[in-house]
């Protein structure tokens, strides 16, 4: 089941490109019943895992280099799977007014959906690496493609970036190859026997190769700078995806790679980890306080919210602190990655609202918008509250879980970063209600008297994204008992148990 769950998006996307009938609308909704196919496989999977490496499929690829067709599931990559169904679902229901190159567009996301369901399910480090370089090829062609502003430039950037970073991971896998006896590229053998474990200059600089890689992915300060000006000229379909989805494998091949293959040089380094995560939440939404793009704005609480990530794991691989404090931060960790996927997702389609509307992003422009369109305020504002992390939403178990993770450590170095990082919550609360008031409230601005409420295909879109924003606010009890299991094993990889 879990092979057609990664490619029947890949086989549809060929289905619409060979059929010239399938154009305009028909592509469209070719895309919607493969995505919706998608997400009730991926539901009935989540319903019939019993923990564990599940729905497991190895077969023999590149034998002489000991590297398999190897997918598979646990509670580390069924969510994130999931995030991935459901956002790319959206997205297809979001773009039903797209009218440039339909079917290409369409065949497009499809072949992205199926690259980002086989990077979480593929337990081959050469099977992640195809799936990470692919994903960069095809987000390359949606930001030039269907881009807006400088979008050439912008998508050269991004590519420029994230494929020297993808031969960085490369050299990364390599090194981890090399270092395995047997020599192999299987992540399920590699954690079993984790290289260099007699040689730890070897381990640190494959660590260097594959956090470096793994780093632009995400992207962490300082190698961030590639991240705005994709959002800001990607259409709103491609920054979802990117934000909601893309950015996750960075943070998600540190959990799933660089830590359980690399315990020991996980945990020499751990306080660089924390001291990069750190820097990158305090950075992240400092400078957004002072964007007056709003998707740049947005891009920056990205490098913010990664962030919080990062320190989370690098406070779980700190050597000393307690066991179930840092079983509590992965588990924060994984939890945010879910909940920013959904929250960024729907304020980046939500900014497009304003692109479709009045062509601009400036935030002096608008002002008064919530008298002309009350539900695009209220579904802002929600979102807003959501990424800032208020208390009955997805945000605050997420944020909550990484704080109480960081700082139960009990590590000095730990606390004080943990206690730091708090202000990055205050900075986004202020960037937030400052969004809020100048655009929705007081004065019209030049361009309110264009801007009209959410359509049916945008509310369609952006309103089960916060609904499940909510959801796991309220009840995180159902997605929290399938990350907890994955966390507490990549925690006893880190200390030996």
């Amino acid at each position: 089941m879990l092979s057609v769950v990664v490619f029947l998006p890949l086989a549809v996307a060929a289905v619409v490109l060979a059929v010239p009938a399938l154009r305009g609308r028909a592509a469209l909704g070719a895309w919607i019943a493969a995505a919706s196919a998608d997400l009730i496989l991926v539901a009935i999977m989540w319903i019939g895992y019993r923990g564990g490496l599940g729905y497991e499929t190895r077969l023999r690829w590149i034998p002489t280099l000991n590297a398999g067709y190897h997918v598979g599931v646990d509670g580390l990559s069924l969510p994130l799977m999931a995030l991935t169904a459901v956002l790319y679902l959206l997205c297809a229901i979001y773009s039903l007014r797209e009218t440039t190159r339909v079917r290409a567009y369409a065949a497009l996301f499809l072949f992205l959906e199926t690259v980002s369901l086989g990077l979480f399910a593929a337990q081959d480090l050469l099977l992640f690496f195809v799936f990470f370089d692919l994903s960069i090829v095809g987000m390359y062609f949606v930001i030039a493609g269907w881009g807006h502003g400088e979008r050439a430039r912008s998508a050269l950037k991004f590519f420029l970036y994230t494929f020297v970073g993808s031969l960085a991971l490369l050299l990364g896998f390599i090194g981890l190859y090399l270092g395995g006896e047997p020599h192999t590229f299987d992540l399920v053998d590699l954690t079993r026997k984790p290289p260099f474990a007699a040689a730890p200059g070897a381990a640190a600089l494959v660590l260097l190769a594959v956090a470096a890689g793994l780093a632009v992915k995400t992207p962490t300060f300082p190698v961030h700078t590639w991240l705005p000006p994709a959002h800001t000229d990607a259409p709103a379909a491609g920054s979802a995806i990117l934000a909601g989805i893309l950015l996750k494998m960075g943070t998600y091949g540190f959990a799933r790679v660089a830590m359980p293959v690399l315990p020991g040089a996980w945990q020499r380094y751990a306080w660089v980890v924390v001291a990069v995560g750190l820097v990158s939440v305090l950075y992240g939404a400092l400078v957004a306080l002072a964007q007056e793009n709003l998707k740049r704005l947005i891009a920056y609480t990205s490098v913010n919210h990664m962030g919080y990530i990062v320190l989370a794991l690098g406070a779980a691989g700190a050597a000393g602190g307690a066991t179930g404090a840092r079983e509590l931060a992965v588990t924060g960790a994984v939890t945010q990655m879910v909940s920013h996927g959904l929250v960024t997702g729907a304020l980046f389609l939500l900014s497009g609202v304003f692109w479709d509307r009045a062509r601009a992003y400036d935030l002096g422009r608008y002002g008064g918008v919530a008298e002309r369109a009350p539900v695009f305020a209220r579904l802002t504002a929600v979102a807003a509250f959501a990424s800032l992390g208020l208390p009955g939403l997805s945000g605050f178990i997420a944020e909550f879980q990484i704080f109480a993770g960081v700082i139960g450590t009990g590590l000095t170095g730990a606390v004080v970063a943990g206690a730091l990082a708090v202000l990055g919550i205050l900075i986004t609360a202020a960037l937030f209600l400052r969004l809020l008031h100048r655009v929705f409230l007081g004065r019209p601005g030049e361009l309110t008297p264009l801007v009209s409420d959410v359509r049916g295909h945008e509310l369609g879109a952006v309103a089960p994204l916060l609904v499940l924003s909510v959801l796991v606010g309220v009840v995180p009890r159902p997605l929290l008992a399938l990350i907890e299991p994955a966390s507490a094993a990549i925690v006893s990889f880190l200390t030996g148990r």
